[in-house]
């Protein structure tokens, strides 16, 4: 919700199921949603679920995603119950999200402690693991049967947002899709990949997610000069709402202090092409966009989430770079198997 679309929340929500309905016209994989609270312009979605329900009305193929559920700050099983359900409203298509969340106001207003998030996020993870038994599960004494049942078999794709070293070994023992960025510049990242397949055990192969700002048009001049105070405001306002992790090492978040070296930089130094050459956003013609996105591939990224526009553009522009990836990108990636998610 920037200030400077002054457009309302009811108008935001209208444009974005818009948006899903047309990624769904146009062969994107999946349109995700985050969960944040009380952080003004930055991010009113504060119920995904809701959107997401919604937006599986509108669609018949793309999936959804939940990227990614704060742990902490629900109650397990109403987390199993949440994930089932919509499961079912979408025939499907659900992806999860699991994660500890960052922010300590929300912490402090949801009751949870920080030093205990790991443990809150395991717990959470397990008992929705136990939920896709369809059988009755134990929890704190009792018998429980978690109603409904998911649709998927033998349940929907799991994932876990990861900004730490350790956040991604975790993801990597636990068997989850690892959902990166966009906090870290790309070579710190990259380092973090390789930590997560380093770790990684189970059978299936891998799946690797990297969110990125983006624009794509046919003409670069355009698509830069549009894409420099998106990608600004929505940078600053990213790091306005996680300076305050970085500057008080709270309990369990330790880790995020290697980002405290960007802090200066981070704050008052953030303009587009640093942005771009630090690979965190990607803006310019089809063939720019293919460039600058090969070597996420090379490094073994599964799915590109794509913030089209950052959330700083009118629906018009949106919708028109939604179409000129989907006509001019996507295909040179599809065929090697990567996946390209709109969020």
């Amino acid at each position: 919700m920037p200030p400077q679309l002054a457009r309302t929340e009811s108008q935001a929500v209208a444009d974005w199921l818009e948006e899903m309905a047309l990624a769904d016209r146009l062969g994107f994989g999946c349109g995700w949603l985050v969960e944040h609270h009380f952080m003004r312009g930055y991010s009113h979605s504060s119920k995904p679920e809701i959107l997401l329900a919604a937006a599986a009305a509108r669609t018949q193929r793309l999936r959804l995603g939940l990227g990614v559920i704060p742990a902490p700050y629900h109650h397990p099983v109403h987390i199993a119950e949440k994930v089932a359900m919509l499961d079912v409203v979408s025939n499907g298509r659900l992806e999860v999200g699991v994660g500890r969340g960052f922010s300590p106001k929300e912490y402090q207003v949801f009751g949870a402690d920080m030093a205990h998030s790991r443990a809150l996020t395991q717990e959470a993870l397990d008992v929705l693991r136990l939920s896709f038994t369809r059988s009755p599960v134990s929890y704190r004494g009792e018998n429980i049967e978690i109603l409904p049942h998911v649709v998927q078999q033998p349940h929907p794709p799991l994932w876990s947002a990861a900004v730490s070293p350790a956040g991604f070994e975790w993801s990597a023992r636990n068997g989850l899709g690892v959902l990166a960025g966009p906090f870290k510049p790309w070579f710190m990242t990259q380092a973090d990949i390789r930590r997560y397949q380093a770790s990684w055990t189970d059978t299936a192969p891998p799946r690797i997610g990297m969110t990125l700002g983006m624009l794509c048009l046919p003409d670069a001049k355009r698509a830069q000069a549009l894409a420099k105070p998106a990608f600004e405001w929505f940078y600053r306002a990213l790091y306005q709402s996680t300076l305050p992790v970085l500057e008080k090492l709270y309990p369990s978040y330790e880790a995020f202090g290697e980002l405290g070296k960007f802090r200066q930089l981070l704050a008052l130094g953030i303009n587009a092409k640093l942005l771009q050459t630090f690979g965190m956003a990607v803006a310019g013609s089809p063939e720019q966009c293919i460039a600058a996105l090969s070597k996420y591939r090379a490094a073994g990224v599964t799915h590109l989430l794509l913030a089209v526009g950052a959330g700083a553009l009118p629906t018009e522009v949106v919708r028109e770079s939604m179409q000129c990836i989907a006509q001019d990108v996507m295909p040179m990636f599809q065929a090697s198997g990567v996946g390209h998610q709109a969020s």
